[in-house]
């Protein structure tokens, strides 16, 4: 028998520059999604939330709130990047590139851009990444860089369950 613990993210040492990372899955944005993210952000601007308004607005139709598809693509690349990492340091730049409609469905993948040691701790280091958000239609919605801290591999704490050390297959 065999057990195989899922990936979540990266130890330092996995990180090469110009390595390019698919995300998966991807996720359609639904209206209710979008109005729901908007009341619990409190961002009520009509153009997310007023099929009246919206219609007559440059878009002609609802678009969705920036933050909900910038949230949606960090959250698509954080098992391939960050979801071992000690910190989320910065996100250097926020772009919204089109705009995204209800129904949209959206992919991202992100790009190793910068990998450097710490000088000061060397049990870790800092990546630097550029993620790209795309819809069904291959435009990019949305871009940004971040930079994240993370473990070097013989640092890293042990991922553990609160029943490890049970053999909860026997019982």
């Amino acid at each position: 028998m065999t057990t195989h613990e899922r990936p979540f993210g990266r130890h330092f040492e996995d990180f090469v520059v110009g390595d390019i990372y698919k995300h998966w899955p991807g996720k359609t944005i639904t209206e209710a999604d979008d109005h729901l993210f908007c009341m619990i952000t409190m961002n009520h601007h009509p153009l997310h939330t007023n099929d009246w308004f919206a219609e007559r607005s440059v878009q002609g139709r609802n678009v969705v709130v920036g933050n909900l598809v910038y949230s949606l693509v960090l959250g698509m690349s954080v098992p391939d990047v960050s979801g071992a990492a000690i910190a989320n340091l910065e996100v250097e730049t926020l772009q919204h590139k089109h705009p995204t409609f209800h129904g949209d469905t959206i992919h991202a993948e992100t790009r190793v851009l910068e990998v450097v040691e710490s000088k000061s701790k060397p049990e870790r280091g800092v990546v630097t990444v550029e993620t790209k958000g795309f819809n069904q239609d291959g435009k990019e919605v949305c871009y940004f860089r971040r930079r994240v801290m993370v473990w070097k591999r013989d640092a890293a704490p042990v991922r553990e369950r609160p029943y490890d050390g049970r053999d909860v297959w026997s019982e």
